[in-house]
């Protein structure tokens, strides 16, 4: 055995041992038989394998894995660590049949696959399933073909709710049939729900796995992906399905949802609420982000545990790392996304720039493309909010541009420019662009004047005549607050009597029950149902205002009206905050007064209304065809100095961005060797950081529902930048003392001990390395330490970069990090592929001293 061949052997013998596979010794010595945990072997069964158990017909068995009875159940086949492990295929695939084995492993120590013989090829895995889970999956003999031919119907969840509907009098009286439907909440498949599952079968049919549905916001993604949930457990071709949401708060709403719609039939539960009894549930619900930490996936479960995973927003929950926790599991993948790639057509890659927030849109859709099998970038099925339009299903907004003359200002190329005596009498100016309005550029004229065109133009509830409940997106939590003072004052003038400060209410991670409060709306119970019809139940409260809550997977049908009060560059934000007016809603179900309902003329949702005050719409649909642009009163002067335009004061600007063009002189200089631990006073900033941050109850909650864009947001609000402490991003990187640029989010992580330190960039270097080699599947195995070195001074090279991408390969004789040595062993394909994979997946900042 050469010394490769037995380093392999080492690697696979602990690999075997962590994944809970036990050895059995025959007389003292040891043999290649791996049992489970406490499994005993008779002599007999051994020697129904020959005198040496290993061998079988001609060659030998590298390992055989038993079942908890002793019989074979998996062979794996070794091979050296220079050698592709794929080679060893034909020979496992004989010496498996020859011990009647389904499943085969073909591993070198560092890459392995996974092999049904029953279900198709080789599929690379990360780690080795337990004894557990590979018996567990040889109980689902997968049967493409009847997946394909099963016969799915527009009643197909209707006869797990309710399976002899068809034969009730309820349903046979055409008359009695909606009511009937409306009692039993009956679900019936919409006709592209339906055409979606046969887009699936047709998919199969093709031989893929993969498969991604993009659908509308409000188009039944739940509902589908129930379907398509039954279509497999029901063929047998799965016994466990993984649901994967991205935010806290969907796990219990997809709990609830699968078991309103298929209960009958299949359980569902949610991870954590049930860590010891899972495996009895058909259907498994959890967050991505809960199995990402500290890659708990990896040690929850095995490759084999879950036959079909589902992604629900696909587009948010597999971007960069969560793409593991997808190829970690082996058998069919299906994605959820309301994030069509049109939202990025007037897009150009070639002139991306790193701080273009599309290039990051961009990046993650073509993961989601990738990831889900569509490499052509169409989805297996698609249907948009045009088709939902067309169809009666979804309504379009009308667009109300409205633009005040500062925000005009703000977004022109010029930006905001406003002129002021500085304390010595010198003139001074200071610019401000939209991305600073209420961060660094604050008007409460402009606040008011959103408000007042927002209150004097909403559409209204067609039943109550009140204005109808809307939603708006602020710049952050202390612009909510504002807001909701700003709108509650107005309707005490508007409405008098009517609203005690509870016209508008502010849902934001800062207040107290705000998770509650968005259900309450839903339900039209915030603050109290509506007080200008008794028998109407509607909200009280009419608007919310909020930040980052409330938009994606957020159900509201009855809403009117959405607000954009901030500038938004993120597409997938912009569809999602859009979609939540998309939904039709008839409001006579909340109308307990059939007079009045019989003299309603237009009882039915057929418009929302969209306020745009920073032009998003423009930036995302060049040309965008709107339906209402309001005419607003434009200031006659330009804030200067000594003029606000309003007859009010001057404006105070203090900090800002300044340059300094003079000469500069070393007045002294002390050298200082700091250590991997860092500075003493870096390690105590670090730690009083960590108090601050723990001490906050805001910040602590919003961890714990996991809601981690809301922690971020308000930590740079909030925490950073203040006078006390001066906390900064990068003082904190300074004080974590890593070799590389660590994000906010790891920083918050470590401290909430989500994860027990800081990777190293080599650590990184080799996660990221290991994802291309699942993407790419490099057959010539001695090739990969060539590849693998070319493609971390790709990542970390500034040089390497820009030599690979000039072609000026010639340059790289004279380079330290990456000689053309080195590039010579790299395979001609590798060297533009790397290139590509880099552009296209990963972020080059997390790399960054």
């Amino acid at each position: 055995m050469s010394a490769k061949e037995a380093t392999a052997r080492i690697k696979i013998n602990a690999l075997l041992e962590a994944a809970g596979w036990r050895f059995f010794a025959r007389d003292g010595a040891p043999a290649n038989i791996v049992l489970e945990p406490g499994v005993s072997i008779h002599s007999t069964q051994l020697d129904a394998l020959g005198n040496d158990f290993e061998q079988v017909g001609r060659g030998f068995v590298d390992f055989l894995l038993l079942d908890a009875r002793g019989f074979p159940l998996l062979v794996l086949e070794a091979k050296a660590e220079d050698k592709n492990p794929l080679i060893g295929k034909e020979q496992a695939r004989r010496y498996a049949r020859s011990q009647n084995c389904r499943f085969v492993i073909l591993s070198n120590g560092n890459l392995h696959y996974f092999w049904d013989l029953e279900r198709g090829n080789p599929y690379l895995i990360t780690s080795f399933p337990t004894p557990d889970s590979v018996s567990g999956y040889r109980k689902i003999t997968p049967d493409p073909q009847r997946l394909i031919a099963e016969p799915v119907g527009d009643d197909t969840i209707v006869l797990t709710q309710r399976p002899n509907y068809a034969s009730e009098a309820g349903w046979r009286n055409e008359a009695e049939r909606p009511g009937y439907i409306q009692a039993n909440k009956l679900r019936f498949l919409r006709p592209y729900q339906l055409k979606a599952i046969h887009c699936l079968q047709a998919a199969v049919a093709e031989g893929k796995d993969r498969f991604l549905f993009e659908m509308a916001t409000g188009t039944g993604k739940t509902l589908t992906a129930a379907a398509v949930i039954k279509l497999f457990l029901r063929t047998s071709n799965a016994r466990r399905v993984l649901f994967l949401v991205d935010r806290l708060e969907l796990e219990e709403q997809a709990r609830k949802a699968f078991a309103a719609l298929l209960s009958a039939d299949f359980q569902t539960v949610i991870y954590k609420e049930n860590r010891d009894d899972w495996r009895r549930a058909e259907i498994v619900v959890t967050t991505v982000q809960s199995l990402l930490f500290n890659n708990k996936y990896q040690h929850l479960f095995s490759p084999t545990d879950f036959d079909l995973v589902i992604s629900d927003e696909a587009h948010r929950s597999i971007g960069g790392n969560a793409r593991a926790v997808f190829d970690y599991f082996i058998g069919y993948k299906l994605g959820l996304t309301a994030t069509p790639r049109d939202y990025l057509k007037h897009f150009d890659s070639s002139k991306m720039h790193g701080r273009d927030p599309r290039e990051a849109e961009r990046r993650l859709l073509l993961d989601t493309y990738r990831t889900f099998g569509c490499e052509n970038s169409q989805p297996t099925f698609r249907y948009s909010l045009l088709d939902g339009v067309k169809d009666g299903y979804l309504i379009n907004p009308t667009v109300v541009d409205a633009r005040t003359e500062i925000t005009t200002e703000l977004l022109s190329e010029e930006g905001f420019v406003v002129s002021l005596t500085d304390d010595t009498g010198e003139d001074q100016q200071q610019t401000f662009k939209q991305r600073e309005f209420e961060k660094r550029f604050f008007a409460d004229a402009t606040n008011q004047l959103f408000c007042k065109t927002f209150v004097e133009n909403a559409l209204c509830d067609p039943i109550s005549g009140e204005i109808g409940k809307s939603i708006l997106f602020a710049v952050s939590q202390n612009h909510a607050t504002k807001l909701t003072q700003i709108l509650n004052q107005m309707a005490a003038r508007m409405f008098p009597g009517k609203y005690q400060s509870d016209f508008a209410v502010q849902v934001t991670s800062q207040i107290a029950d705000a998770q509650q409060f968005s259900i309450n709306f839903a339900n039209n119970k915030l603050l109290g149902s509506g007080n200008f019809i008794a028998t109407y139940k509607t909200s009280k409260a009419r608007v919310c205002v909020t930040v980052g809550m409330m938009t994606t997977g957020y159900d509201c049908t009855d809403i009117l009206n959405i607000g954009l009060l901030r500038p938004i560059f993120s597409p997938a934000d912009f569809i999602q905050i859009k979609g939540r007016g998309t939904r039709t809603h008839d409001f006579r179900d909340e109308l307990f007064d059939d007079a009045i309902k019989a003299a309603l003329t237009a009882p039915r949702k057929t418009a929302f209304k969209l306020f745009d005050f920073f032009a998003n719409c423009e930036y995302f649909e060049t040309g965008f065809n709107y339906d209402e642009v309001l005419q607003l009163p434009r200031r006659s002067d330009r804030v200067s100095d000594g003029d606000s335009g309003d007859g009010g004061d001057s404006p105070a600007v203090a900090g800002g961005a300044y340059e300094h063009l003079g000469n500069d002189n070393l007045a002294s200089m002390r050298v200082e060797q700091i250590t991997a631990e860092g500075m003493k006073i870096d390690r105590m900033f670090f730690e009083h950081f960590e108090d601050t941050v723990r001490g906050n109850a805001t910040i602590v909650q919003a961890v714990e529902a996991g809601q981690w864009d809301r922690v971020i947001d308000y930590v740079n609000r909030e925490v950073f930048d203040k006078p006390a402490e001066y906390y900064t991003l990068d003082k904190l990187r300074r004080a974590a003392a890593v070799d590389r640029r660590v994000s906010l989010r790891e920083i918050l992580e470590k401290v909430f001990g989500l994860i027990p330190r800081f990777k190293s960039k080599d650590e990184l270097l080799e996660e990221e390395f290991a994802k291309f080699v699942a993407d790419a599947k490099p057959e010539d195995a001695t090739a990969i330490p060539a590849i693998k070195t070319y493609f971390k001074a790709y990542l970390t090279s500034d040089r390497v970069r820009d030599i690979i991408e000039s072609k000026h390969y010639t340059d790289l004789a004279t380079n330290p990090y990456f000689s053309s040595r080195d590039f010579k062993a790299v395979p001609a394909k590798y060297r533009t592929l790397i290139p590509d994979y880099v552009k296209d997946y990963v972020s080059l900042n997390q790399f960054a001293p």
